[in-house]
């Protein structure tokens, strides 16, 4: 195999996996409602149907996610390994709109948030 040949098939091999890996993190300020990602992806709404159904959704399991104003939803996840679940930081917030800071990453058009930081 010729050296041009190659270096032709790692570049190639190189661009075919970048979109596999994640983004490198950034510190973002993104604001927006504590629903429960059933609510957000099967029934398509802009805010919670109130704070007693978005906390019972999450006492049972759904995973709190946080729905920006544009759409975008943000599911947290843990800074950690073994990962946990986040819905105890969001859960006192559930149905209402918070500010959170944290470590924002994107894969594939997917978003997801290591909370380091909740206010109403």
């Amino acid at each position: 195999m010729t050296g041009i040949v190659r270096g032709s098939l790692v570049l190639l091999a190189s661009a075919l996996l970048a979109p596999v890996y994640a983004s490198e993190p950034s510190t973002v300020t993104v604001s927006g409602w504590v629903i429960d990602s059933a609510c957000a992806y099967k029934k398509g709404l802009e805010k919670p149907i109130g704070v007693a159904c978005a906390k019972e959704c999450a006492k049972n399991g759904s995973p709190l996610v946080i729905l920006r104003e544009d759409g975008t939803i943000f599911l947290p996840i843990d800074g950690k390994t073994p990962s946990a679940s986040q819905n105890p930081k969001l859960l006192p917030y559930a149905g209402e709109r918070v500010t959170v800071t944290g470590k924002a990453y994107e894969r594939n058009g997917s978003h997801a948030l290591v909370i380091e930081k909740v206010s109403r």
